[in-house]
């Protein structure tokens, strides 16, 4: 398809597809003589992923080539692009806080712990948690162990939903751009039903009061 198909079919105009391409996010179509160039169906896939990413996920664009990069490595395994993608979200999540606590970090291991999750010391979720933990004390209003254990087993089940639906691709890239897209996409969702959670729950306690 021309880059005119490509703009209609994707809803991005043409001039942010040049843009992408520029920047290294979108593979260069090809060339056919004179000024033309197509593109296939795997740029519209593309360009449809960097546009999840960079307008849902709310990624910059170096964090989108630095997952992308690793897209692209031949061979890769998922964890090893999963790692990826989650260190670009959650870096730009904790650049301008403070470095976490001794014991919020010590409060997040044994959140771990008592949820059975082993291997938690390198991943950046553990940093994350530690500072929100340090910013709810900060507020004067301390987190009691209930409440980090309950988020822990929604954050499980919200795993399992992800891995599940990863399961079901037979192809492995398909596989992996699901759990890039996910990890990218997954924080939204999850914070939309939340509101809309809290909203129930309210009414509904309110009802019965």
């Amino acid at each position: 398809m021309l880059i005119t198909e490509l703009a209609e079919r994707s809803s991005t105009p043409a001039a942010t597809i040049k843009y992408y391409v520029r920047e290294g996010l979108l593979p260069a179509g090809e060339r056919v003589g004179g000024n033309r160039t197509i593109y296939s169906e795997e740029h519209e896939r593309r360009l449809r992923l960097i546009r999840a990413m960079l307008e849902v996920g709310k990624l910059s664009i170096a964090s989108v080539k630095t997952i992308l990069n690793a897209l692209d490595e031949p061979g890769a395994p998922i964890s090893h692009t999963f790692d990826v993608a989650q260190h670009a979200l959650s870096r730009s999540a904790v650049s301008d806080v403070a470095e976490p606590t001794p014991e919020s970090l010590a409060r997040v291991d044994a959140v771990a712990a008592r949820a059975g999750w082993t291997d938690c010391d390198d991943n950046i979720g553990r940093e994350i948690a530690a500072r929100v933990i340090d910013a709810f004390a900060g507020s004067g209003f301390p987190l009691p162990d209930d409440y980090l254990d309950r988020y822990a087993a929604a954050a499980r089940i919200h795993a399992e939903a992800d891995l599940g639906a990863v399961a079901t691709l037979p192809d492995p890239s398909r596989m992996t751009e699901l759990m890039v897209i996910g990890t990218v996409l997954g924080d939204t969702l999850s914070l939309g039903l939340r509101r809309m959670a809290q909203a129930v729950v309210t009414e509904e306690r309110r009802r019965s009061s």
